[in-house]
């Protein structure tokens, strides 16, 4: 059996891994581009759009997306509190990360908790819109480790929080209807 100390230094190489690759230019463009997807003004922008234009069933999906998206960052907020994780760069010596990061504690990742939050539920309305979501949600939570603000499993737990929270939203608000 694994101990936490083994499990935590797999995680760090992990994380260098993917960090590593930061001074790529493109990469490094790709990252900081796409990861504004997952912040709190882009996904509350979708949200409003999809409330705002979309009818019947598509309206009940993006009903779920707003609760599931209030949902998880509440859930997100208070996990913060309890389980105070200093973000990698703070800790990890030579991780490369932009000027003026965000300071809060690491676990688990906002960002990818919300991409998750909002995809889910649309990926169940209409699964094909799988194609084109799970790449820019994997992409949201994999840029979180490449600019050095979040472990691996900040990412996974937020990838893992959003989905079922999308998912419960989905189930509660849509499938009755």
């Amino acid at each position: 059996m694994l101990s936490i100390h083994a499990l935590y230094e797999m995680e760090c190489r992990l994380f260098r891994r993917i960090n590593q690759h930061f001074e790529r230019r493109m990469l490094n463009a790709y990252f900081r581009m796409i990861t504004n997807i997952g912040g709190a003004v882009l996904e509350i922008a979708l949200v409003l759009f999809l409330l705002i234009f979309a009818h019947g069933p598509l309206h009940l999906t993006a009903i779920a997306c707003a609760v599931s998206l209030i949902t998880s960052h509440i859930i997100v907020q208070i996990f913060k509190r309890c389980f105070p994780r200093k973000r990698p760069y703070l800790i990890l010596d030579g991780t490369n990360h932009p000027v003026n990061p965000i300071q809060d504690n690491s676990f688990p990742s906002g960002h990818s908790t919300a991409i998750f939050s909002v995809i889910t539920p649309l990926i169940l309305f209409h699964p094909s819109l799988s194609l084109i979501l799970l790449p820019i949600g994997l992409s949201v939570a994999v840029s979180r480790i490449f600019l050095g603000l979040h472990y691996p499993s900040d990412v996974l737990s937020g990838i893992l929080l959003g989905s079922v929270t999308g998912y419960l939203c989905f189930i509660k608000i849509v499938v009755p209807f």
